[in-house]
Formats: C-alpha cells, sequence, structure tokens
C-alpha cells in the first residue's frame, strides 16, 4: 500500500480528513505545517514574516522529501504549496497516492475565518486572493490521483473517499487539467463502470471491432448495465487494414446520427487499431469529445491506450494521419487477454521488450527471469509487468507529450517494424511482431556503428526469440520494405541527404534520440 497525501488550497480539509483517513487505513498520520513548526521552533506565520515565501518552500520540501524517503506508509496533510514544484510533485505521483481535496472560494474564506493568522491571505480583498491563487495553482492541483470536492460533505465520507482511491491504486498521466487516472485490475468490470460514472457523461459512443465485440462484449456490457445512460454501439471491421479514413467516418456517422452533444463520451474498447480510430474520431467530432480507452490485447495497454496518440493509416505508410488527443481515463482489466490468441499476446510483449530495452534495466530483467508466466494471461507476473510499462510510458509523455524530445525513445524498433508492415500490407505481421524485427535490425546497425553495445543487441535477440517472436527477416523482404522508410514520419533533411531520428539504445534501460543519414537503415 502506498502513502496519501492530501493536497489542495487552505481550508478545504486535509487536516481534518487526514486523521480520520489515516485511522481507517491503520496508518500514522503527519502533518507538513506542524512538523515545519516544530522542526523550526516557530509558528507558520512567523516564519513566512522572519525568512519569506521561498525559504518557508524550501522547508516544506524538506519535509515532505524526507516522508517519501523513508519507505513507511502514513497519510500526510500537505500545506497548500507544498506540491507547486513540477519535479516534488512528480516525485510524489511517482511514489504515493496523491488526492486533491477542493472547495470554492466563499467557504475557503468561511473556513480560514480570521485571515491575519495566514500571511498569504494578506489583501484588502482575501476572497479575490483565494480565488487567484486557486487559479494559478489550478495546472498543479489538477495533476493528482483523484480529486474530491469537499463543500458540503461529511469529513468521514470524504475520507472514505479518500481511502478507497488508495485501496484502488491508479497510476496517473499528469498533464496539468488533462491528467488522468489509469487503472490497472484484473477482471473487475465495475472499474470501467466506475471511471464512466466519474466523468458524469450525457451519453456514450461505445467503439469495438466485430471480433472483440464477440468474444469479450459481455464483459462490456457487465460494466455498462450499471450506468443509466443512453449509448450507441459502433462495430468496426476487425484488423489493420481497416485502419483508415472510411473506418473514422462510419464512428462519425454513428455518433452525429445519433445527435451527441459535446459532453459525450467515446469508449474505445479493443486492441490498437480501435484505440487509435476512436480516439482520433473523439478529438475530431464536435471539435472534441472525451474518451476513455479499454484496451483488449496486451499490445493495446503496454502502448496505444496510454499517452493520447491516435490516428489512421495511409496508403503511403502508417499513422501519417492522426492528433495528440489524451483520454479522460484509461481501464486496463489484464482478464480480456484471456481470450487472446497466443500470437497477439506474444506480439503484445515486443512492446514491453521495447519500453524495457530503452526505460528500465530491472524490468528487462524481469523480463528475463519470467518468461514463462508472461505468457500465461491470468498471472499476476504479467499484471504487474503491464502496470509497471504503463508507468515508464507515463513517466516519459508526462514530460515530452508532443515528442519533441525524449518521447521519441519510444519509437524504438518502429521505423523499420512500420516499413514491414506497411509493405506486407498490414496482413503479414502482426504490429508487434514487425517491431520485434525492426528492434533487433536496428540495434543492429547501431551496432555495426558503435552507438549500442554489442550484448544489447544479442540479449535482445535471445529475449524477442524466447518470447516466440520472429527475429529475423529477408533481405530481400527488408529491401523491398524500405521503400516505405521514405514516409516515415521521423524523416527529415533534403530530398538529396535525408535523415531519420533513430533511438539508440547506449546501455541496458538507457537511450537517446539522433539523426542518422537514411542509408543506414539499408545497411547489411
Amino acid at each position: 500500500m502506498r502513502s496519501l497525501l492530501l493536497a489542495g488550497f487552505m481550508g478545504t480539509g486535509k487536516s481534518t480528513v487526514g486523521p480520520l483517513a489515516a485511522a481507517k487505513l491503520d496508518v500514522p498520520f503527519a502533518d507538513t505545517d506542524e512538523i515545519v513548526a516544530r522542526e523550526a521552533g516557530a509558528s507558520i506565520p512567523e516564519l513566512w514574516r522572519r525568512e519569506g515565501e521561498a525559504a518557508f518552500r524550501e522547508r516544506e520540501r524538506a519535509v515532505l522529501e524526507k516522508l517519501l524517503a523513508d519507505g513507511k506508509t502514513r497519510v500526510v496533510a500537505l500545506g497548500g504549496g507544498t506540491l507547486l514544484a513540477r519535479d516534488l510533485r512528480h516525485a510524489a505521483l511517482d511514489t504515493s497516492i496523491v488526492v486533491t481535496l477542493t472547495s470554492e472560494p466563499e467557504e475557503i474564506l468561511r473556513r480560514v475565518g480570521d485571515v491575519s493568522s495566514r500571511p498569504n491571505l494578506a489583501a484588502s480583498d482575501p476572497k479575490k486572493r483565494i480565488a487567484d491563487l486557486l487559479d494559478v495553482r489550478a495546472e498543479a492541483y489538477a495533476e493528482c490521483h483523484a480529486s474530491l470536492a469537499t463543500d458540503g460533505v461529511d469529513a468521514d465520507e470524504i475520507a472514505e473517499a479518500a481511502v478507497a482511491v488508495v485501496r484502488r491504486d491508479p497510476l496517473v498521466l499528469p498533464l496539468g487539467a488533462r491528467s488522468y487516472p489509469i487503472d490497472v485490475v484484473h477482471d473487475q468490470p465495475e472499474a470501467l463502470t466506475d471511471a464512466i460514472a466519474r466523468l458524469a457523461p450525457s451519453s456514450l459512443v461505445v467503439v469495438s471491432d466485430a471480433h472483440v465485440r464477440r468474444v469479450r462484449g459481455d464483459q462490456l456490457d457487465r460494466a455498462l448495465s450499471h450506468l443509466a445512460l443512453p449509448h450507441i454501439d459502433v462495430t468496426i471491421p476487425h484488423g489493420e487494414e481497416h485502419k483508415t479514413l472510411g473506418t473514422v467516418s462510419a464512428i462519425w456517422d454513428a455518433a452525429l446520427g445519433a445527435g451527441i452533444d459535446r459532453d459525450a463520451l467515446v469508449v474505445a474498447f479493443g486492441g490498437g487499431v480501435t484505440t487509435d480510430l476512436a480516439c482520433f474520431a473523439a478529438s475530431t467530432l464536435l471539435r472534441g469529445v472525451r474518451c476513455v480507452t479499454v484496451p483488449t490485447t496486451l499490445l493495446a495497454m503496454a502502448d496505444a491506450s496510454v499517452g493520447g496518440k491516435t490516428g489512421f493509416d495511409h496508403p503511403a505508410g502508417k499513422n501519417l494521419i492522426g492528433s495528440i488527443h489524451q483520454p479522460r481515463a484509461v481501464v486496463v482489466d489484464t482478464a480480456h487477454l484471456v481470450t487472446l490468441a497466443a500470437r497477439e499476446l506474444r506480439a503484445g510483449l515486443a512492446e514491453i521488450v521495447k519500453i524495457a530495452l530503452a526505460t528500465s534495466a530491472p524490468l528487462f530483467g524481469r523480463l528475463e527471469a519470467e518468461q514463462a508466466a508472461l505468457l500465461d494471461p491470468s498471472s499476476r507476473v504479467l499484471l504487474e509487468v503491464v502496470r509497471e510499462a504503463i508507468a515508464l510510458k507515463a513517466r516519459i509523455v508526462r514530460d515530452d507529450e508532443r515528442e519533441a524530445g525524449r518521447r521519441a525513445i519510444l519509437n524504438l524498433g518502429h521505423t523499420l517494424g512500420h516499413a514491414l508492415e506497411a509493405h506486407g500490407r498490414y496482413r503479414k505481421w502482426l504490429h508487434g511482431e514487425a517491431v520485434a524485427l525492426g528492434l533487433v535490425r536496428e540495434l543492429t546497425i547501431t551496432e555495426k556503428r558503435g552507438l549500442s553495445p554489442p550484448e544489447i543487441t544479442t540479449r535482445a535477440t535471445r529475449l524477442l526469440a524466447a518470447l516466440g517472436l520472429p527475429t529475423e527477416v529477408s533481405p530481400e523482404e527488408m529491401h523491398a520494405a524500405a521503400r516505405f522508410i521514405g514516409a516515415d514520419k521521423k524523416r527529415s533533411g533534403s530530398p538529396q541527404h535525408p535523415t531519420i531520428a533513430l533511438t539508440i539504445v547506449t546501455a541496458l534501460g538507457r537511450a537517446d534520440v539522433r539523426k542518422l543519414p537514411s542509408e543506414v537503415l539499408r545497411e547489411g
């Protein structure tokens, strides 16, 4: 169990709710303001007057860093400005459950009472000062695992709701006001029910493909049966070859024909193709409606469902048209993998190998050590590995949402993989299989140029093969697929001297992106 950090503005009830939540969880309670005052031997107002806000914030930071580092589970009431520093906030989100308590300015002022003991409210109009500070801090407060309104709600009820978040133990992708939770569960259809209910949509547009609807539709119906919401089902054809504008248009037609409004919610229930198409449709319907992703394949769980990349294929290449449109929630239920074909399960593991190679030596080591469990869709090991892969990707996306820098490392294996997919007309290779082939080929190329250690190529190839993934492609097929590299999104430079942004694994779990001459992809 992770610690619970109660964030939010002064007067929202953190110090009242905190002890109640701690009692319910049977863990200690701490209040950072009390610790700061005790360690300084002075009251908070006195510290502000004597040292100023900047010095006070440093004291707050030191206290929280110490609490996060000692490994103990507790409930902590944070000062209103403790998590304003982005790096500290993200460290808290990575290690603990952060719940933001909210209240309206009028109620905050009523609860605070005498503002003379609140140096941050020193102003001729304290209510306006509260409103201004809330506006300034809105993006930071929104980066949390859950937000709970406290006005008119009993403190014990709020504490119970906060405890429920701890027990749910979601991940979060912090993107300011567009932050969203990611639930990773096994056989819990109610997780989707709750995720939709929290968003309070006016109606649902449920998109799934014919195959997924047939084999997993009962679980979807179980989740939706508890929601008194109008919804329409949009069933699209199965397969990458149908990842086209025509399929997007079918989703548009169904949604607009049903008369949806801007409070509608698109639910993408399926694999990566469904996720990409449904969320792209959501990004354009009525100039943007919300979406929730519910991945049913391992590939979609580890990759497509998180991060906001959407779109469809073009005859010139894969994913050349699309948008960044973040979901409002992601519900990953690994029970969906029980009915997944073995080939599809293995293909999904390629994306997890990729993430481990580029970002986490410990995860890669675990993949090597627990290969058999990874092939068991009901294993706890697979659930934990999926969760870790998602957490790693979320940390990269939060720092580079639009792939202007570090996020590009997640393209490892994809430049050549996409070319192989397109050459095979999206029928010969599954996406994960093409990525596995691209991984080995790209690692081999960078190894030959002295950019990657030889042992990385050896270990990656051995692991992929052990997981039942292809690692070799004929030179003839690779040569024929090379024409699609010219249409890759990562291409740049002049037609005479084209370059490609290629991910280089510099050590196990570490990678960067360099521009190399496109011709290197045709080497060997």
